[in-house]
């Protein structure tokens, strides 16, 4: 689709309608939209991938976790190893790494990087089950998206093998609890 094409309705402010142009257009094309600090986001205000390859490689980690939320009942078929499907904790374990490594492919600005670790784990508690997610890499950008990523498939693969003892399972509460590496270092939810 062209800039001018009428159903454009994204141009960003400032930007020339008869070319797309946005303000700051012929800026470095790294910077996003000039002053905005919008770095996914070109000249026009079009989304893009950013170029990471002037970053330094290094050691980056990210653990996220999710929840999701079950009936008394299918927290029992959990405990009991009784799921109609078969080994539910199993299958949203090897979902999650399975997600991790495709999150590129789901998350259309997400850079596709060589994973070097993914750890899954599931807990059953009282209230359902509690999942959580490390990936680890050596690239130029971070893994949050792919840990998140790990945990969401992990709790629809559960909710697709429990749905039959629990067809109100919720997911909730998905988020980074740590990040480590890259230029801003390291960070830990408060």
């Amino acid at each position: 689709m062209s800039a001018m094409s009428p159903e454009r309705a994204d141009l960003g402010p400032g930007a020339d309608p008869a070319t797309g142009a946005g303000p700051g257009a012929g800026a470095d094309p790294g910077a996003g939209v000039a002053g905005h600090g919008m770095t996914h986001l070109d000249e026009a205000g079009q989304a893009r991938m950013v170029d990471v390859s002037g970053k330094d490689v290094t050691a980056r980690s990210a653990t996220a976790t999710g929840t999701v939320l079950l009936s008394a009942a299918a927290i029992a078929a959990l405990r009991a190893g009784n799921v109609p499907k078969g080994d539910a904790l199993a299958v949203a374990r090897i979902a999650g790494i399975q997600g991790a490594k495709r999150t590129s492919d789901l998350i259309p600005l997400c850079h596709p990087i060589g994973l070097h670790a993914v750890v899954v784990d599931l807990e059953v508690a009282d209230h359902g089950v509690v999942i959580s997610c490390t990936a680890r890499t050596a690239d130029r950008t971070g893994v949050e998206m792919e840990a998140l990523t790990a945990v969401t498939v992990a709790a629809l693969a559960l909710i697709d093998m429990i749905k039959a003892v629990d067809p109100a399972a919720v997911i909730t509460d998905v988020r980074v609890e740590e990040k480590t590496g890259g230029k801003t270092g390291s960070w830990h939810r408060p």
